[in-house]
């Protein structure tokens, strides 16, 4: 679990690609001081596992389901990426509930700056568009923002100069390609209600239904 405050920024020092997986090397400084092998770290908001680490690198697996459904496969040497550990259970609790587990990949098409904000338009995919709410939450490449518009399926969230700064979305800019998590609760939410629409239909229950058989007036 994460929570979307981006830790620090990294930088690929290395690739192993195979036909559709990879393994990356992490170059880090400041997530590097209570490292362990079996630790879960968030890449761009891609939820990986360590699996090897010296003082200031780590390795991580990239699997074929990651691999194909997340911005990772576009990485190069020399990229800079955002780093978050798994959340302490003793730590303060900033952002909202990310899992890591990153449902489509978003495009930037407009970007801008307003006062000391940066306005940023992103294209998500259409099967995200259920779980958009207006001043909800949103995670691009790891970091937790807040939804300010919606308009189909193009969300726009501010940065604050800090989050410019402190994240790769600083330096994004339009055409590039950024991994979208949506709110978790509003997945739940909307899982929830589709169950439960499919169990009145397989026990024909409807409004239509009670109307005919007097339950609705």
């Amino acid at each position: 679990m994460f929570t979307g405050l981006v830790e620090e920024i990294g930088t690929i020092r290395g690739i192993k690609q195979s036909r559709d997986a990879m393994t990356l090397t992490i170059q880090a400084s400041k997530t590097m001081d209570d490292i362990k092998l079996g630790d879960s770290y968030a890449i761009n908001g891609v939820c990986l596992t360590v699996t090897t680490f010296t003082h200031d690198h780590f390795m991580v697996d990239v699997m074929p389901e990651t691999f194909h459904h997340t911005g990772l496969a576009r990485l190069k040497v020399g990229s800079p990426v955002n780093i978050e550990r798994a959340m302490a259970a003793n730590g303060r609790f900033g952002g909202h509930f990310v899992s890591g587990h990153v449902d489509g990949v978003g495009t930037i098409v407009g970007r801008g700056e307003k006062s000391n904000a940066i306005y940023v338009r992103i294209q998500v995919p259409e099967d995200i568009e259920l779980y958009l709410v207006q001043r909800g939450s949103i995670t691009i490449d790891g970091t937790s923002l807040t939804i300010f518009s919606i308009e189909g399926n193009i969300v726009t969230v501010s940065l604050i100069p800090h989050t410019a700064h402190e994240t790769i979305l600083g330096s994004k800019k339009v055409g590039d390609h950024v991994n979208v998590e949506a709110d978790m609760l509003a997945k739940y939410m909307a899982s929830l209600l589709k169950n439960e629409r499919e169990a009145q239909k397989k026990q024909g229950l409807s409004l239509s239904f009670l109307e005919q058989h007097g339950f609705l007036s």
